[in-house]
C-alpha cells in the first residue's frame, strides 16, 4: 500500500453519506465533536446514488421512508407519489444535505482502503484516497491518514455488488450494466436486444420498463420470487395533510411496530376463520400495496408451513390469472421458499409483461447458463443474441460492505477473521476486540426487515447516546464482551428458528455469494422488541460492554 502522505485527527470518522451517514453526522454535530464524513460517491445518497436504474424505487411508501427527527423537516418536504422513485430520494436526501449544512464535513471521491485501531491512543486510524466513477480506489492515487476515537460504518446493507462468477463475462461486446453501478446518464434502449440476469427486487422493477423500449427482452430466470402489486399512485393532498397533522404520534406507533411501518397486528390464525373469510383478508392486503401486509394478515404465516402454504397458492393462483400462457405462468409461480422467507417485492405490471410478444422468458433452472459469449448468452440450449446485458444480480449484502474496509481491532484481529464463520455482533452495532468501532444497522439487528429509515435512527440514537455517556464519564474504549454477543448472535438464530425464515435459501443468509458463511443475519423479532432490548441495556448502563478508562 502507498504510504500515507498526509495525517489529519478528528473526534469521529463516518464511513458512508447516505440516509444513516448523514443522521450520525447531525448527532455528532449536536455532541460538539469534531467529525469527517467520507463517501466513496460524488454526492450524498449512499445506495440511492448508485442504484438509479431504470424503475428504481423504495418498497416502503414515502410518507414512511423519510426522517422523523426534524419535524420541521418532516412538515416542509412534500413528496410526490406513494413510493418515491430514486430521483426524488436522492433530492430529498440532498435537501437533507444542504438544510444542516453537512456537506462543509464530507469529503466525496473518497474510498477507505484500511482501519486500524490503535490500542496505544486509543484511537482509529483510517487511511483513504480518490475514488474512481464506480467506487472504488484510485490506483496509484494519494493516501491520507485520519485519526479518530470513534469510527462508525455507515455502509449500507445493501452496497457491495454481486456479480455471478459466470465463465466468459468478460468477453460480451456489447453494452453491459451492473444495476447497482447504472450510469449517470439515461441509457436508451429502444429497439435494442436486452437479456437481463436477475429477478429479485432488482430485476422485477427493472424488466416493466426496459420491456417498454427494447425491440426484445430476455429474461434468463432462475428463482421465482413473491411479487405483489404496488399499487403506485400521486399522493392525494388530503391524505398528506392528514399524516402531517399527527405526524409526531404517528412517528412514535412506528418505533414500536413490527417493521417500523404501523400496520394493524393480526389476533386470529389463517385456520380461525372461514374459506371466504381468508380470501376477503388476502384480497385485501394484495390490493393495499404496503410492504408485509399479505404476511401480517395473520398471526402465523411466518410461522406455520401449512398456513403460509395458503397465502403462496393464493398468489400464485394470482399468477395464473394474469398471465397469459400457462408454461410462462408455471415458471413464474414462486415455490421453493416459503412466503416471506425471501424479500417480498412490491410491482407495476411485473407479470404483466410477460404477455408481451417481445418479451421471452428462459426457465434457467431447465436450461441453466453455460457461458457469456461475444453476442450473447449461451444455455445448455441454445445462444442468445444480444445487444445489451443487464446484470440485477444483487449484493454481498449486511456483511460485504463492512468488510470491503476489513477493520483491524485489538491484536491485530482482522474483522473478516473475526467473522470467518459469519458475523458475530452485540445487537448489530458493534463487535468484540473491535473498540468504539459501530455499525448503523448491522448483522444481528432488524435492518432488512424494517422500514431502514426507522431502524436507522435507532442505532444512531443508540450510538450517539453511548458516545456521549463515554465523552461525559472518561471513557477511552468499549467494545462489547464476547460473551454478550454470543449470546446476542444465539438469540438472533434462536428467534429466527421460531420461524420459516432458516428454511429459505436467500440473502438472509448469504445464500446468493458462493463461499459466504450460511448465518442467518437478520433480527427478525422485530423493530419494536429491538428497540425495548436496547433501551434496557443503555438504561442498566451498557452493563454487557467492557470500558477501558
Amino acid at each position: 500500500m502507498t504510504r500515507p502522505e498526509q495525517e489529519h485527527s478528528a473526534d469521529a470518522i463516518v464511513v458512508g453519506a447516505g440516509f444513516a451517514g448523514l443522521y450520525q453526522l447531525v448527532r455528532l454535530r449536536e455532541l460538539g465533536l469534531r467529525t469527517v464524513v467520507f463517501e466513496r460517491g460524488p454526492q450524498v445518497g449512499g445506495t440511492w446514488y448508485w442504484n438509479r436504474y431504470p424503475g428504481a424505487r423504495c418498497d416502503i411508501t414515502s410518507l414512511d421512508y423519510s426522517y422523523s427527527f426534524d419535524e420541521k423537516l418532516q412538515q416542509e418536504w412534500e413528496w410526490s407519489e406513494k413510493f418515491a422513485t430514486q430521483a426524488e430520494i436522492l433530492r430529498y436526501a440532498e435537501h437533507v444535505a444542504e438544510r444542516f449544512d453537512l456537506n462543509k464535513d464530507i469529503l466525496f471521491n473518497r474510498a477507505v482502503t484500511a482501519a486500524v485501531w490503535d490500542p496505544s491512543r486509543h484511537v482509529w486510524a483510517v487511511s483513504v484516497t480518490e475514488a474512481t466513477d464506480d467506487g472504488a480506489p484510485r490506483e496509484g492515487a494519494a493516501v491520507e491518514e485520519y485519526t479518530a476515537k470513534y469510527l462508525i460504518l455507515a455502509v449500507g446493507n445493501l452496497s457491495a455488488t454481486h456479480t455471478p462468477d459466470i465463465p466468459g463475462i468478460s468477453d460480451f461486446e456489447g453494452r453491459s450494466f451492473h444495476s447497482a453501478q447504472w450510469p449517470t446518464e439515461p441509457v436508451d434502449f429502444t429497439g435494442r436486444r436486452v437479456g437481463i440476469i436477475g429477478t429479485g427486487s432488482t430485476g422485477i422493477q427493472i424488466i416493466p420498463l426496459v420491456a417498454q423500449e427494447a425491440g426484445h427482452l430476455t429474461v434468463f430466470h432462475r428463482t421465482p420470487n413473491f411479487s405483489l402489486p404496488a399499487g403506485n399512485r400521486p399522493l392525494r393532498p388530503a391524505e398528506v395533510a392528514e399524516r402531517k397533522r399527527d405526524y409526531a404520534a404517528y412517528r412514535e406507533r412506528a418505533r414500536h411496530s413490527f417493521t417500523g411501518v404501523p400496520v394493524p397486528v393480526p389476533t386470529r390464525s389463517v385456520f380461525d376463520v372461514s374459506d371466504g373469510e381468508r380470501e376477503r383478508v388476502f384480497e385485501q392486503a394484495w390490493e393495499s400495496g404496503v410492504y408485509g401486509a399479505l404476511l401480517a394478515s395473520f398471526t402465523d404465516l411466518s410461522t406455520d408451513a401449512e398456513a403460509n402454504e395458503l397465502a403462496a397458492e393464493f398468489i400464485r393462483r394470482k399468477v395464473r390469472a394474469i398471465v397469459d400462457d400457462p408454461s410462462v405462468a408455471k415458471v413464474l409461480e414462486p415455490r421453493g421458499n416459503y412466503f416471506g422467507t425471501k424479500r417480498t417485492c412490491l410491482d407495476t405490471d411485473y407479470y404483466q409483461t410477460f404477455n408481451r410478444d417481445n418479451v421471452t422468458l428462459v426457465d434457467l433452472r431447465s436450461d441453466p447458463i453455460v457461458r457469456i459469449t461475444r453476442s450473447g448468452v449461451a444455455t445448455e440450449q441454445g445462444e442468445f443474441e444480444l445487444d445489451d446485458l443487464i446484470f440485477a444480480t444483487g449484493f454481498d449484502a449486511m456483511t460485504g460492505s463492512i468488510l470491503a474496509v476489513d477493520p483491524i481491532g485489538n491484536g491485530g484481529l482482522s474483522l473478516r477473521d473475526a467473522w470467518r464463520e459469519g458475523p458475530y455482533t452485540f445487537l448489530g452495532i458493534a463487535s468484540h476486540d473491535f473498540p468504539n468501532l459501530f455499525f448503523i444497522t448491522g448483522p444481528g439487528s432488524p435492518s432488512v426487515l424494517s422500514n431502514m429509515i426507522v431502524s436507522i435512527e435507532q442505532h444512531v440514537d443508540w450510538i450517539t447516546a453511548l458516545i456521549q455517556t463515554m465523552q461525559e464519564q472518561g471513557i477511552a474504549a468499549t467494545h462489547p464482551t464476547e460473551q454478550a454477543q454470543r449470546d446476542w448472535m444465539r438469540t438472533v438464530h434462536d428467534e429466527a428458528a421460531r420461524t420459516l425464515y432458516l428454511s429459505g435459501n436467500s440473502w438472509y443468509l448469504g445464500a446468493n455469494v458462493p463461499g459466504k458463511p450460511r448465518v442467518f443475519m437478520p433480527y427478525v423479532a422485530g423493530v419494536g422488541k429491538y428497540r425495548r432490548i436496547a433501551e434496557q441495556e443503555a438504561s442498566q448502563g451498557y452493563p454487557h460492554w467492557e470500558h477501558v478508562a
